[in-house]
């Protein structure tokens, strides 16, 4: 991890007084998964017999998200790191989707007499749904707490950070170490991240920021092994109507192509992912490996970041690095590649919301 050369802090001189961990959600129980999906997809006309059958995809798994137990975790972990290095800052958590929702955790926050919070969100990469809707849910739950809400600002996004990238590499030669030797000769990268609607994708720097970090995973990985793998980049767990174009190619298609053209085994690396969570487990641990044991074409998956302790060290990077005022001009030591840190405060029009098909008729349906 590269040193920021930061001054030292003083906690008491700190603008903050809480960190706010923020994050999607998800079921923990089989009577928690319609309401949770309810939650997810309110106002976008989904019929309920397409919530049914997503929802079944979560009670293969007990009805139960690996997401939250994982935030737990993370918020532990933080916790340390925070105390290790005297930054006062009482750690909360508040989910877009379930419990604990956002306005609960703000209100907890205003019940605590915490007057400014920073925000984590567990988003690597800009879109509306992975930045902005985000920031439009904290300023909505400050709405619904009222008078005495604390202020709360999000921290940047990370997708180019080494606390980031580093355990990623790391985690992409072990997946590819565990092939055969025999697999390895004519593998394949295969970088997975959510599929967005193409409206969605192209007011955002959400592809080119998947791709250069990508290339800065594949290049980490070529430089452990002393040799380039081929990879590429693709999208998974689609979910908008059928006519309507979302990010391509799909993940599974994309094993099919591999096979098809002699690859001897694929890496899939979710690098749209910090967890382990329902898109990561069902998606590419069942159904892309299930496509891939169809087709011959020997499979690993890797790991996650997770709480590796360098993404812990990143979060409070982080929040230093905004405490500490220092601007962009210092904070582009703490990334990789040519694009340099992202914005603290994001623009007024920066990634906005795509306009919402009509909902289909019940005739449609």
């Amino acid at each position: 991890m590269p040193d920021l050369d930061l001054p030292d802090l003083d906690p008491s001189d700190a603008p903050y007084d809480a960190l706010l961990l923020v994050s999607f959600g998800g079921p923990e129980g089989p009577d928690d998964v319609l309401p949770f999906m309810e939650n997810v997809t309110r106002g976008r006309g989904i019929p309920r017999e397409r919530l049914v059958e997503v929802s079944a995809h979560y009670q293969r798994f007990g009805g139960v998200s690996p997401i939250n137990a994982q935030n737990r975790l993370l918020i532990a972990a933080l916790e340390s790191e925070l105390a290790a290095h005297r930054l006062a800052l009482r750690v909360y958590w508040g989910n877009r989707n379930w419990d604990p929702l956002l306005p609960d955790a703000v209100e907890r926050m205003r019940a605590d007499g915490v007057r400014r919070a920073i925000a984590f969100v567990t988003s690597a990469f800009s879109s509306y749904s992975g930045c902005r809707q985000y920031r439009e849910d904290i300023e909505r739950a400050r709405a619904v707490v009222g008078a005495g809400a604390p202020v709360i600002d999000k921290l940047r996004v990370f997708y180019n950070h080494p606390g980031f990238l580093a355990p990623m590499v790391d985690n992409v030669v072990d997946a590819v170490r565990a092939l055969e030797r025999a697999q390895q000769v004519a593998s394949n990268l295969v970088f997975s991240a959510h599929s967005l609607p193409l409206a969605m994708a192209d007011s955002s720097d959400y592809v080119v920021q998947l791709q250069d970090a990508s290339a800065l995973v594949a290049y980490g990985v070529a430089a452990r092994l002393g040799r380039v793998i081929p990879w590429g980049l693709c999208f998974q767990s689609r979910s908008g109507a059928p006519g309507q174009p979302w990010l391509e190619p799909d993940v599974s298609d994309r094993l099919e192509e591999l096979a098809a053209t002699g690859a001897t085994g694929a890496v899939v690396v979710p690098i749209g992912f910090i967890s382990d969570h329902m898109e990561v487990v069902y998606d590419l641990d069942t159904v892309a490996r299930e496509r891939a044991t169809a087709i011959d074409l020997p499979m690993m998956r890797a790991a996650t970041v997770g709480n590796d302790p360098r993404f812990v060290t990143m979060i409070r990077l982080l929040v230093e690095e905004r405490i500490a005022g220092r601007g962009e001009g210092v904070v582009t030591r703490s990334c990789l590649g040519a694009r340099g840190a992202n914005h603290d405060v994001c623009p007024f029009d920066c990634c906005p919301a795509p306009a919402r098909p009509t909902p289909p008729s019940n005739a449609q349906r």
